[in-house]
Formats: C-alpha cells, sequence, structure tokens
C-alpha cells in the first residue's frame, strides 16, 4: 500500500513540474490577437471574348420577330463565359495604426479586390502599397487609425529549439492559435534563395499564409509562408520569413516602391564529402561556383568556375545556401572582400556588388561547332562521347567546348552519376574543348585519384566528383 500512495505522489509531482514548464500564451492571445486580420481576395474578371457574333435573319419569318429573336438571344449573353471572381483567403498583421498591414505576396497576388477583415467584425478594401514576389512580402494600407497593432522583434536573436505561436486563419477558421519549437533557422528552399527561412513544428495550413509568428515575448519574429507536404496539409514542417527580411523589404517598398538586391552573377552548389576530396579539402564546406554569368560582378572580380567561396564580406560561407541571402541583402556598388580556394590555395577577391537584374536570365551568344560528330569512348572512365552540334550548342546555351555523353557503361562515370545526354565543360579545372582534348586531358591524368567534373543537365551546371583509375 505505501508503495502504491508514492508512487501516484511521484507521478503527481513529476506532472505538475513538467505542467509548470510548459509556457502560457493566453495573455500573448489576449492582447496581441487584435491585430492579427483575415485576407480574402477577389480575383481579377476574366476579360470576355473579342468577337461578337452576329445572329442571322430566319427566312421566312417577318422582321419584327426576327428583332424580337435577336433580342432573346441576346449574343452578349448567348456567348458570355462564366465571370465569377476567383477567391483567396490569408491572414495578416497590423503594424501601424493608421492600416498598414503585412501579408504574402502569394495571398494578393493578381487580387481585383483585398477585404481585411479585423476580430471586431470590422471590414476595410485594403489598397496594395507595394509587393516583391522573391521575398513573399506584401504591404498593404487600409483607411482607418487607431488601429491594433503588433509588437516587431528581432529574428535574429531567434534560438533553434524556442517556442513560438502562430495566430492565423487556417481553412477559413478564423484567429486559429497553432504553437511549437522553432526546428532550424537558415533554410534555403527552392526558388526562394534569398530568404533564410525560419523552420518550424507549428501547424501552419492553407490559410495560415501571412499571419504573424511570435516569440513568447509576444514579439513578431517571421510571416508565416509556407509548409513542406506531401498531402496539402500540416506535417509537421512549417517555414516562416524572418521579420529582419520583412523589415528590409517593406522599408524599401515605402521608400522606392520596389526592393532592390543586391547581385554577384554566379551558379553554385554544394561541396560534399566527395568533391571536398577532389579539391584536396579537408571537409567540405563553402559554395562551389558552378558558373559566372557574363558582364557580372563575378566576372569582373575574377571569380572563376570551379572557385568554392568561403568568406562574404567578412561572413563565414559554410554551405551554398549560406550565400545568397548575404549577397542580397548587400548595399548595391559596395565593394566587398571575398574568400575563396582555388587550387587549395586561398585567395581574396574585391568584388563590386551590382542590382539584381529582374531577369537574369542571360543569353549567350553561340558560335560554330565542330563539324566531326563521331563517338568516341573512354574504356577508363566506361563512357562514349561526342563532340557538340551547333544545334546542340544551342540548346545547352553554351558558347564553345564541352562533349556529351552518348552512352555510360559501367565503371568509374555511372559510379559518379554522369547520365546519357550530359555535356562535360570540365575536368580537374581544365576546359574541354572537344573530344581529342577530353581524351588528352584524361589521358595526363595517370594515377588513381578523385577529380571534379563539371557536367550540363538540363541547362544546368553542376559538379562530380569521379574517382579515376590508375593508369
Amino acid at each position: 500500500m505505501m508503495k502504491y500512495i508514492v508512487f501516484l505522489a511521484f507521478s503527481w509531482f513529476s506532472t505538475t513540474i513538467y505542467a509548470h514548464g510548459l509556457p502560457d500564451f493566453t495573455k500573448l492571445v489576449e492582447q496581441y490577437s487584435p491585430a492579427v486580420v483575415n485576407i480574402s481576395t477577389k480575383g481579377k474578371k476574366a476579360k470576355t471574348s473579342s468577337k461578337k457574333r452576329s445572329i442571322p435573319n430566319i427566312p421566312g419569318l417577318p422582321e419584327d420577330l426576327n428583332d424580337l429573336f435577336r433580342k432573346f438571344f441576346d449574343e452578349d449573353n448567348l456567348f458570355q463565359q462564366d465571370q465569377r471572381p476567383s477567391k483567396s483567403l490569408g491572414s495578416g498583421f497590423i503594424i501601424s495604426e493608421n492600416g498598414y498591414i503585412i501579408t504574402n505576396n502569394h495571398v494578393t497576388k493578381d487580387a481585383g479586390e483585398i477585404i481585411v477583415r479585423l476580430t471586431d467584425r470590422r471590414e476595410f478594401i485594403a489598397t496594395l502599397v507595394g509587393a516583391d514576389e522573391r521575398s513573399d512580402i506584401a504591404l498593404l494600407k487600409v483607411k482607418a487609425n487607431n488601429l491594433p497593432t503588433v509588437k516587431l522583434g528581432s529574428s535574429s536573436d531567434l534560438k533553434v529549439g524556442e517556442w513560438v505561436l502562430a495566430i492565423g486563419s487556417p481553412f477559413g477558421f478564423e484567429h486559429t492559435v497553432t504553437s511549437g519549437i522553432v526546428s532550424a533557422k537558415g533554410r534555403s528552399l527552392p526558388n526562394d534563395t534569398y530568404v533564410p527561412f525560419i523552420q518550424t513544428d507549428v501547424a501552419i495550413n492553407p490559410g495560415n499564409s501571412g499571419g504573424p509568428l511570435f516569440n513568447l515575448n509576444g514579439e513578431v519574429v517571421g510571416v508565416n509562408s509556407q509548409i513542406y507536404s506531401r498531402t496539402g496539409g500540416f506535417m509537421g514542417l512549417s517555414f516562416a520569413i524572418p521579420i529582419d527580411v520583412m523589415k528590409n523589404v517593406i522599408e524599401q517598398l515605402k521608400t522606392n516602391g520596389k526592393v532592390t538586391r543586391g547581385w554577384l552573377g554566379v551558379l553554385i552548389q554544394d561541396v560534399n564529402r566527395e568533391l571536398a576530396e577532389s579539391f584536396n579539402m579537408d571537409k567540405p564546406k563553402g559554395a562551389l561556383v558552378a558558373k559566372v554569368m557574363p558582364n557580372s560582378p563575378a566576372s569582373a572580380a575574377k571569380i572563376k568556375v570551379g572557385d568554392i567561396i568561403i568568406r562574404f564580406d567578412g561572413k563565414r560561407i559554410s554551405r551554398s545556401a549560406d550565400l545568397p541571402p548575404i549577397v542580397g541583402s548587400t548595399r548595391i556598388n559596395s565593394t566587398v572582400q571575398t574568400v575563396v580556394i582555388r587550387h587549395s590555395k586561398h585567395i581574396m577577391l574585391n568584388v563590386t556588388i551590382g542590382e539584381l537584374p529582374s531577369d537574369n536570365k542571360l543569353k549567350l551568344s553561340s558560335r560554330k561547332a565542330p563539324k566531326t560528330n563521331s563517338t568516341v569512348t573512354n574504356q577508363r572512365l566506361g563512357l562514349s562521347i561526342i563532340d557538340l552540334t551547333e544545334t546542340q550548342r544551342e540548346e545547352f546555351g553554351m558558347i564553345s567546348g564541352g562533349v556529351l555523353v552518348k552512352k555510360v557503361e559501367s565503371g568509374v562515370a555511372r559510379d559518379a552519376s554522369i547520365r546519357k545526354g550530359d555535356l562535360i565543360s570540365m575536368v580537374n579545372g581544365i576546359e574541354i574543348h572537344n573530344v581529342s582534348h577530353f581524351q588528352d586531358t584524361i589521358n595526363n591524368i595517370t594515377v588513381a585519384t578523385t577529380v571534379p567534373v563539371l557536367v550540363y543537365r538540363q541547362r544546368s551546371p553542376l559538379f562530380l566528383a569521379v574517382k579515376i583509375p590508375a593508369k
């Protein structure tokens, strides 16, 4: 009996301690939920058909009945398409008493009308002050005063493991509160390389987009933006735009009506263990330059393909994802020091940052390719290659050089993930001119070693580590 009582007491004591250790969000929600808004939009109306269709007279029918027939089957009604405006739903939060509101760009994009609804049921028609697609931030303005506001914090002070809270309208359920912790910082997502996302396990669903992410001090530290999901619903991975990024975007939108970012002009990739070995590095680090854009700041600073950027403007680059946000936030026309590893040596370069073009897909001019197009096999690597035709060169966007992989057999090339259809542009830091040059370059490597090989796959550059056997 005594053991049973002790067990109950211990269980109650443990549960009490655990419960007291959990955060209490009630005061935070009471104070700041009035500043969180529901946003609905009505899309632009579709255009009607540009051509009018004439309804002909019916032979033998009196003219007055023909007129009645045309009026009844009025062509504007008969051929009019369904033009009910589309609707979308999201969240937002008020940052100033005079009506400035933050939300996601994807919530308001292409909206004909933006409706903002507060907790007290007031509704306002909002004006879009400006939006930035790359950061997915939109700034709205409503005509009102003395509105409730949130308090903005700093995402740089946020720590992994810290408690955070989201308020929004998932699936239209207004002012839903969910909580969790910061899972990671500085996450890079596909097509969003200029935003170092905050990853959380806070339950976020469609309708939460644009809503605030609070810390325990009641400060907004992020703008809820995306989730990773295979079902369309929450699966434990949600992403928020850091509030420091948002502040910079909003300041530029208010001042200039647009957002400008720094531009280096390189395509980069991560350095894995095999590539680190091929570049004679003791461990993987930095951003490997796979392509340098012509007429770019990187080109002017003599950054080369195969360079590994390990420091930029005094900041360490551990992974390739670290570089774009730092470059994007660097002041345009400023000159910064960049440290690269080139042929196992550390080289310091001065780069003058340019402005990121609205469309940085720069076209490359083409030159005539070799006339010969015979297939040559390299038994040592286990692949067959050919010179490029002029048409193939244009398809890859190449100015000159390179060989096309026609076949990959079992061997080191296949082990390195080289595929049929890849264009090999560089081997061990040497730019490949044609098939003959490729063969000579491989033959000059006499000892067993791992070398970096640059391939183009679907117009995208990619370094692969190839373990070449001894000759």
